[in-house]
């Protein structure tokens, strides 16, 4: 019981200075600083297998950190970001590695040239990881999604890429 008591604590800290919304980011909001980070969280819904978002915004190019939480899901997530229109492809490269011994050594993150970035890990209830990339330069749709056995057909999202 202290553990998790520890564990919320932590996460609590974690997550001030995140983006909070559920909504993307209007897009009136001025351009970050050169050298400046887009800071955004998400999260997992419990028992239903979805992202708490099903979209987060970005300007292109921006240097980003994701803070990917698992407050209450009991399952495991990863998260994947993927060029766009590889959304299925992705997945059914996630619905062959039920059959590769070394998949939860690999947190279920297929190798794809069309990944832009992943957790580090799979996240389970109490726990988080921080994912730092740059965004796509193309302004567009860009599919997030979790790769664990059978998630990826609910659980997934969209980056939109604005100029």
């Amino acid at each position: 019981m202290k553990l998790l008591l520890i564990s919320l604590l932590s996460l609590s800290a974690l997550t001030s200075g995140f983006a909070q919304d559920a909504a993307p980011a209007a897009p009136a909001a001025p351009a970050p600083a050169a050298g400046a980070v887009t800071k955004l969280k998400l999260g997992v819904l419990p028992a239903v297998m979805k992202f708490d978002k099903a979209a987060l915004e970005v300007k292109a190019g921006a240097k980003v950190m994701l803070l990917f939480i698992n407050e209450k899901c009991p399952l495991q997530h990863n998260f994947l970001l993927v060029k766009p229109g590889k959304l299925a492809d992705m997945g059914a490269l996630a619905d062959k590695m039920l059959t590769d011994p070394q998949a939860m050594a690999k947190h279920y993150t297929p190798e794809s040239p069309e990944i832009l970035a992943h957790s580090s890990k799979l996240i389970g209830i109490g726990q988080s990881d921080i994912i730092e990339f740059t965004a796509p330069t193309a302004p567009g749709d860009y599919p997030y999604l979790c790769t664990f056995p059978g998630h990826w057909r609910l659980m997934n999202g969209v980056l939109k890429v604005v100029p």
